[in-house]
């Protein structure tokens, strides 16, 4: 849950989900992604990849992958019945809400108590809500199982 965008190797990280996982067994993996990449576009802009790396280094994640990069290193761990789904829209909002509930007293003064690094990560939210608004940022949910 919400783990995928902390590993800095996601061909590791899948091939140990499906090497621990029973035989016949579903993964559920819910992690940020950004945006799926179409043929005629074989990278990120410019600008993408600005905001995904202040996001990145707020928060102390190693580089994102897409969705569909996902699922492709998935199905090269001959995982079945791959399914994914973009949640963006749902988890978006969660953003502005962290932000209102940071500025009463309460909240700044937790915030400020917390250290450098809560500060800094706090800094980033309305990067986030940028990166979902342009469509970058995805929430995305994608299960599988582990053939019997």
């Amino acid at each position: 849950m919400e783990s995928g965008e902390h590993m800095p190797d996601k061909e590791k990280f899948v091939g140990e989900l499906a090497r621990v996982a029973a035989p016949g067994g579903t993964i559920i993996l819910v992690t940020w992604c950004h945006r799926d990449l179409s043929p005629s576009q074989e990278s990120l802009l410019p600008e993408e990849k600005e905001l995904l790396n202040k996001i990145c280094k707020a928060f102390y994640l190693p580089a994102w992958c897409s969705t569909a990069d996902y699922v492709k290193l998935l199905q090269s761990n001959s995982l079945q019945d791959i399914k994914s789904a973009d949640w963006s829209e749902n988890v978006a909002p969660f953003w502005p809400a962290v932000i209102i509930s940071a500025l009463t007293w309460k909240g700044c003064t937790s915030v400020l108590r917390s250290g450098w690094k809560t500060i800094k990560a706090a800094l980033a939210m309305p990067l986030m809500i940028e990166g979902y608004k342009k469509g970058l940022i995805k929430f995305a949910i994608i299960t599988c199982r582990k053939p019997e």
